[in-house]
């Protein structure tokens, strides 16, 4: 195993200490592992968090900014944060209007994160609001949940938000803007490699030569079926069908379309990909009006993609062209 690290026990603080340090308007709790904007908590504005494992780079914590998140928590890698750092989150983003937090389904995080909420009301200063990202169509069930595991869909649920938070609106009204893009949003992916943690310094899993792992989980867990590689034209349809299968997406929808490297997918690939699922996105009438292309939510040094589509109305597509400035997504600005 070769990797730029210094102790595989300190990655996750050390890398957070360095995002702080390349990104000015962020602040670090280095105990906790909390990332959160410098200016907040903003007064009168909804508080958005998020949070989970490390591995995912840019998420969660390169997401928080402008327009976006107001914190992160940030567990060690794949691992759910525990409920002290996500309640540290919470109230670093607590600006007196409530705080909406933003859970993947994975049985740690649902359990932590209502933990972690429930220690709010407690305290009492605090309303919250739970949005919970359920978008894999890949399997039901897997190794870390009950139900559907939450992938790509929730950098899009961060940002539309994110946006109507920066932009005012209640706490509410912010949670049920993010309950209708989980609700009309839905991700598939594929791996081409392993991953290796930095800790366990092997494979998390082995896949043979010329094989890929078929609707594989952002953790390396399994997916749909172990088979061959085959061309992106293939691979592309492969993936889309059964996204636009599940929503269902019909002639005449517009989308809002990211193509998510899992770490190590060269750029290259990722645009290649993308032609071929806009083309088969075309096919049966569906137009792509935003697109999203590169690593935003990953698997360490995995090699692979996801889709991840999300039926666009007018609301979505101005929450998502509304200015944001994160150290992982900035426009507009």
């Amino acid at each position: 195993m070769k990797k730029l690290i210094n102790n595989p026990a300190a990655v996750v603080v050390e890398s957070l200490a360095g995002l702080v340090e390349a990104h000015p308007d962020l602040r670090l709790n280095e105990e906790l592992s909390v990332v959160y904007r410098a200016d907040g908590p903003i007064p009168g504005k909804v508080g958005v968090v998020c949070g989970g494992g490390s591995g995912h780079e840019p998420a969660h914590a390169g997401f928080v900014g402008f327009g976006m998140l107001d914190s992160a928590a940030c567990g060690e890698i794949f691992t759910s944060p525990v409920p002290d750092q996500i309640l540290e989150a919470t109230n670093r983003a607590n600006g007196g209007a409530g705080v909406v937090h933003i859970v993947k389904n994975y049985t740690g995080d649902v359990m932590n994160f209502e933990m972690a909420a429930d220690l709010a009301n407690m305290a009492g200063d605090c309303e919250i609001e739970t949005v919970l990202v359920d978008d894999d169509v890949a399997v039901q069930d897997s190794l870390y949940t009950a139900g559907r595991r939450g992938v790509g869909l929730t950098v899009i649920v961060e940002k539309i938000m994110g946006a109507a938070a920066q932009q005012g609106l209640p706490l509410k009204e912010v949670a049920k803007i993010g309950r209708g893009v989980v609700t009309e949003g839905r991700s598939m992916g594929l791996a081409l490699t392993t991953v290796i943690t930095p800790e366990l310094g092997k494979p998390f899993f082995q896949l043979g030569e010329g094989q890929i792992e078929f609707g594989v989980g952002v953790h390396g867990e399994p997916g749909r079926e172990r088979r061959d590689h085959a061309p992106a034209r293939q691979l592309a349809a492969d993936l889309a069908k059964p996204i636009m299968e599940d929503l269902p997406f019909v002639d005449g929808d517009d989308a809002i379309v990211m193509v998510n490297g899992m770490g190590a997918t060269p750029l290259m690939e990722l645009y290649i990909m993308y032609a071929e699922l806009a083309k088969v996105l075309r096919a049966h009438g569906i137009t792509p009006v935003r697109q999203l292309v590169g690593n935003y939510l990953t698997s360490l040094d995995m090699a692979g993609i996801s889709f991840t589509l999300l039926r666009a109305t007018a609301e979505r597509i101005a929450l998502w062209d509304a200015p944001v400035a994160t150290p992982g997504l900035r426009w507009g600005m």
